[in-house]
């Protein structure tokens, strides 16, 4: 089969149609073989200059769990379904000098935050196949949730994602139109 012939008739289309944001879970564990290949997932995103900023720390002791959700989550709204989710992945980032900062501020593109952006949604959706759901949280404390997972102060937490088995159905929310979001030129 040449790289040219599609797999098959949209599976991928199918799968990123399915993906919604968890928010319901049933309080058992993550598998740890799902998790692992969520982050190998992850692990093969494109990177700027393959620089491949990304740490992953995978969240399933409960107690630490509890710490994230009780410290590092931001007050406001309330997140109490988190609870009961099999894991917590804590994207991190690391940036490097020349490819992360000097380029970032030439060219006013943040690249290794679209980086952590294309890691997270390689996870979720490796997730979502598996018949887990996540959940992005960006609503977080980063240096409160950076302690807790124990990384240095070189590592910036960018997001949450909880990981789990749904309880129920999940309903997709409504997505604009092609013809609302595109500008063909």
């Amino acid at each position: 089969m040449s790289n040219n012939t599609p797999l098959s008739n949209q599976p991928f289309l199918d799968l990123v149609k399915h993906r919604t944001s968890c928010r319901s879970y049933r309080p058992e564990p993550a598998p740890k073989e799902a998790l692992e290949k969520m982050i190998e997932a992850a692990r093969m995103a494109p990177s700027a200059c393959n620089r491949q900023p990304w740490q992953f720390a995978v969240v399933t002791d409960k107690s630490v769990q509890m710490q994230l959700i009780s410290k590092a989550f931001l007050p406001g709204i309330p997140m109490r379904w988190a609870e009961h989710a099999g894991a917590i992945i804590a994207l991190g980032m690391k940036r490097t000098t020349l490819t992360h900062q000097i380029a970032t501020k030439i060219s006013g593109v943040d690249y290794p935050l679209l980086d952590m952006g294309i890691a997270g949604e390689h996870l979720v959706l490796q997730a979502e196949e598996l018949g887990l759901g996540t959940c992005w949280i960006g609503w977080i404390k980063p240096k409160i949730a950076r302690r807790i997972v124990g990384w240095p102060r070189s590592i910036e937490v960018v997001s949450l994602i909880t990981v789990g088995r749904p309880d129920g159905e999940r309903q997709t929310r409504p997505r604009r139109s092609i013809d609302e979001i595109t500008k063909w030129i």
